[in-house]
């Protein structure tokens, strides 16, 4: 781990130094197409060792000209590093540039008839993407640093996705719009850890983002099924699907889960808003949801056109498109502003009213401020099965008795008590029950109203602090003159 941590520090140092990067997440971007091609060089050869075995002969992916060993890190007869056939500077820059880049984006219209592919997932990356490393002697360094790190066992790539997270947080941490991409890991694994997906089912972020629901997902299901050939299969290629609307966190995510083992990512590059809700058909529905939905952004006339309930706000518009893409006792946990439990506009009424009616709302998460670093946004997590109204909602309030942020995040043990009480939803003075039956119909308030908490003592008044301060201090003077006598 040592070494996979050092070396992407050495990247981020070249970065910082050339003209063309200057954020992380101008980092993070320019890492991951180079690792990406080094990680596709290591999977073509793990191939072509595999089909030399079955005594077959295996096809590669990229021409000879663009495969890592012969532009990037070029070979001598014997298996050493030919320096002295390597590209650097300005020629290096323009290979990379003018030929490499046209050359892989190309992919995605030569394989459009089948967008499943890892060829077609080269094309849109690079079609995406631009190299903004503008020294050809910093891009070599990149270079000759992402050769060496070893690729070869599931423990190097487990270390590598690992770390491929770590950037991806501190690209969140960073500030600007990097926020967007990452929601605390731990929050999402108790998310998965109460929905419970299973192997068989499909699993279906249309707000992936950089993919940490798939792929914690993917790692929870690994763990747990029976490795068969059957199941590997189907964990691979037809059971996490995704879409994403921006280029980076498109490019983020495809590329985090192929560093988790997924070969073909399931995440098509579109605007999920755009989609009208009418048109989703049985086919097209899923087992479970999870997901955290942009919120704060406001879609235009046109889009809001493809819901029922119409409203700007993305969040809202996106829990339409949850319900409606979920199967008949499907399973969603979704994160949400927490205003979306009180806003008493006609969409923010309507929808709760929708939620209700159509799905069992079980179980609300309340989530401590600074749960998401660098946004002020309070949040909550919705738990809900489609298919029955809801009767009752337990909710639970986390309270980690500390003031969150950067140096004190959330971490799984601080779920471990809500994972628990979930299974029986008991009254404590966190959780508490709420009928629906109780519920005004006109404002559908849902808002978190803790009955449980211990009342605070009162303050009190300024006079009788004033009292007690002159008590104690006769009390300390008695004391005192006491042991002046003694003395």
């Amino acid at each position: 781990m040592a070494n996979f941590e050092q070396t992407f520090k050495n990247i981020d140092d070249l970065l910082y130094k050339d003209s063309g990067a200057d954020s992380e997440i101008d980092y993070i971007e320019q890492s991951s197409w180079i690792l990406f091609l080094r990680y596709l060089d290591s999977l073509e050869q793990d191939k072509k060792d595999e089909a030399e075995l079955q005594g077959k002969e295996y096809k590669f992916i990229l021409d000879e000209k663009f495969r890592w060993t012969s532009w990037a890190k070029p070979k001598t007869k014997d298996g050493k590093d030919d320096i002295h056939s390597e590209m650097t500077g300005i020629d290096l820059v323009k290979f990379v540039e003018f030929e490499l880049f046209p050359y892989l984006a190309d992919f995605k219209n030569l394989h459009s008839e089948n967008p499943k592919t890892i060829e077609y997932k080269i094309g849109e990356i690079f079609s995406e993407l631009n190299n903004k490393v503008k020294s050809g002697y910093n891009l070599r360094e990149i270079i000759d640093m992402v050769d060496k790190l070893p690729f070869g066992s599931s423990l190097d790539k487990h270390e590598l996705s690992h770390l491929y997270e770590t950037k991806i947080k501190n690209m969140g941490n960073a500030g600007r719009n990097g926020g967007q991409y990452y929601t605390p890991r731990p929050l999402i694994r108790a998310m998965i850890a109460l929905i419970e997906p299973k192997i068989g089912e499909k699993i279906y972020d249309p707000a992936c983002g950089s993919a940490g629901f798939l792929c914690e997902t993917y790692d929870y299901l690994y763990q747990r099924m029976e490795k068969t050939s059957s199941n590997l299969e189907t964990l691979q290629e037809n059971t996490l699907f995704g879409k994403e609307k921006k280029n980076l966190a498109y490019i983020i995510g495809t590329m985090n889960m192929i560093l988790h083992g997924i070969e073909a990512p399931n995440i098509v590059h579109t605007n999920t808003l755009g989609e009208n809700i009418r048109d989703i058909q049985e086919k097209n529905r899923f087992d479970v949801i999870l997901a955290n939905p942009p919120f704060g952004g406001k879609e235009r006339v046109e889009v809001q056109q493809n819901f029922d309930i119409k409203t700007g706000e993305t969040a809202f518009l996106f829990m339409q498109h949850f319900i409606k893409s979920l199967k008949a006792v499907g399973r969603a946990a979704i994160v949400i502003k927490n205003t979306f439990l009180s806003n008493t506009d006609n969409a923010s009424v309507a929808l709760r009213q929708h939620l209700l009616e159509t799905c069992n709302l079980h179980t609300i998460l309340d989530m401590p401020q600074g749960t998401f670093l660098g946004a002020g946004v309070k949040t909550v997590v919705l738990f809900f099965t489609k298919g029955e109204p809801t009767k009752n909602i337990w909710y639970y309030q986390l309270d980690p008795g500390r003031n969150m942020g950067k140096t004190n995040p959330l971490n799984d043990t601080d779920l471990k008590e809500f994972l628990e009480l979930a299974k029986t939803k008991p009254e404590t003075e966190k959780s508490w029950n709420l009928s629906v039956g109780e519920l005004s119909e006109a404002e559908v308030d849902l808002s978190v109203k803790n009955p449980n908490k211990p009342e605070e003592a009162p303050l009190r008044e300024p006079a009788l602090i004033l009292e007690e301060m002159q008590t104690l201090d006769e009390e300390t003077n008695e004391i005192l003159g006491t042991l002046n006598e003694l003395v």
